[in-house]
């Protein structure tokens, strides 16, 4: 019999399986369940892919993802019609061989069987994050998106905390989807990769001929998000001129453009992340007090990959769906290669696991599964001239420290400039403040009492001079 593509909250799932009580099975997953009623119980036990929606469902029965999804089971599909023109759907099917691949731009299969059933769970949580929406399948996760659902609904900002690669950018595009402001623009900046000189310009627009190379005129991306969202990336980074502006354009719903006497009128919802303690940054004078309590009104925290083990196989999946799953590619994970993944501390979050699944994908050549011995993990920040080892051997990720022929030799030769002597120096107390918070630049930059926006320049120019590894400190 046909079941509705996404079930209530109540629905119900049969007896616990192997996978759960060996304590393997998704923590929220098995919570919600157990609370179902039982009237209907029997029904979804005769259902021949009971064990994987019964289990799994529950963690999709949220109001982001009914009349977006479409279920079928076995090629089957619902006979209704999706309230989303672009729906997705998801079939599943069992098979010898496991896989996950895509029909189309919008249909997805998920094949599996008995023995991959946990690993098949994992597959469809991935896959109803097709298209840009979060995947969670871990308690913490799914309570931040059922907050951040109700943030939405109001038009205060947002700001947005937690490490480099935690997925603060996907939360962003959530809280715009769910708002009322889904139809305009979403619009995101990374406050670090602009130039300060051109950021200005760039946020607030400019006339033409107010500066030199202004050859025309700029809206700018506030008044290009207007009636929409604006993501205003490390925050942090904002220079302290640029944050007395932005104070007030938050203040007063419009922006002064560069060469212009009377101000804009823009309506715009701004959405902060960061990767700092703000409060800290207030404190050491690099952020206006006044502007953190303006952004302030509702932060969310998001917390590092490793303390949400839930997400990491889901996640893997939404990589390999991303990266993967076309003809010739691999279209599965085994469970060895999971296993692998979960134990991982992922001190680069979510960016470190989309690069150890492209890779992955990359040494599989040509397999249908990835295997454990296709992860490899990123290795951290090395130093050139150092004879320590940072761990095991390159064929397990870890990068070897190896000597660099000619430093000795600059070190031995003549009389140095002072610059060279100063290079020298600033080089050795960066790459010693790196080893010391290993590898981490925000808290290597506050350290240091430098913007990350500088040391990501002189680590550039350590890489240039020969001084750190190629791909090092990035």
């Amino acid at each position: 019999m046909h079941h509705s593509p996404i079930p209530q909250p109540s629905t119900p799932r049969p007896s616990a399986t192997a996978d759960e009580k060996a304590g393997r099975g998704k923590p929220a997953a098995s919570r919600q369940a157990r609370a179902a009623h039982s009237h209907t119980a029997h029904s979804h036990t005769a259902h021949p892919h009971a064990a994987l929606v019964d289990q799994t469902l529950p963690l999709l029965a949220q109001s982001w993802q009914r009349g977006r999804i479409l279920m079928g089971y076995d090629g089957a599909f619902e006979a209704r019609q999706a309230s989303e023109r672009n729906a997705l759907a998801i079939n599943v099917a069992h098979a010898e061989r496991p896989s996950l691949t895509r029909s189309g731009g919008s249909r997805l299969t998920i094949a599996y069987n008995a023995k991959t059933l946990g690993a098949a769970q994992s597959a469809l949580i991935a896959s109803t994050g097709d298209g840009g929406w979060p995947v969670a399948g871990d308690n913490e996760s799914l309570a931040l998106l059922t907050l951040a659902e109700r943030i939405a609904a109001s038009e205060i900002p947002v700001l947005l905390e937690g490490p480099t690669g935690t997925g603060k950018e996907v939360l962003a595009r959530f809280v715009h989807r769910m708002s009322a402001r889904r139809d305009g623009p979403f619009v995101a900046v990374n406050c670090a990769a602009m130039p300060e000189a051109m950021l200005e310009g760039l946020l607030f627009g400019h006339r033409k001929g107010a500066f030199t190379g202004a050859g025309e005129a700029r809206e700018g991306l506030f008044r290009a998000a207007d009636k929409g969202t604006l993501l205003l990336d490390e925050i942090g980074e904002l220079p302290i001129a640029l944050q007395a502006k932005l104070l007030r354009a938050l203040q007063e719903g419009e922006v002064l453009p560069l060469g212009a006497t009377r101000p804009v009128a823009v309506d715009v919802r701004v959405v902060a992340a960061t990767n700092r303690t703000l409060s800290h940054e207030v404190a050491a004078g690099r952020f206006r007090e006044d502007l953190l309590y303006r952004l302030n009104v509702f932060p969310m925290a998001l917390p590092a990959l490793r303390a949400r083990p839930g997400d990491i196989a889901p996640l893997a999946f939404a990589m390999l769906l991303r990266h993967g799953c076309d003809k010739g590619a691999p279209s599965w994970i085994s469970q060895p290669a999971l296993d692998a993944l979960e134990a991982h501390p992922w001190p680069g979050n979510v960016r470190e696991l989309e690069n150890v699944i492209r890779r992955a994908i990359l040494l599989a050549s040509g397999e249908a599964c990835l295997s454990s011995e296709h992860i490899v993990f990123d290795s951290s920040v090395s130093r050139i001239g150092d004879d320590r080892v940072a761990g095991a051997d390159t064929a397990q990720g870890q990068a070897t420290r190896s000597p660099q022929p000619d430093r000795p030799a600059r070190q031995g030769a003549g009389p140095r400039s002072l610059s060279d002597v100063a290079f020298q120096s600033e080089a050795e107390a960066i790459l010693a403040t790196l080893d010391r918070h290993g590898g981490h630049r925000a808290r290597t930059a506050r350290s240091l009492g430098i913007s990350e926006r500088t040391l990501r320049y002189r680590l550039a120019s350590m890489r240039e001079s020969g001084l750190l590894a190629e791909g090092s400190g990035s």
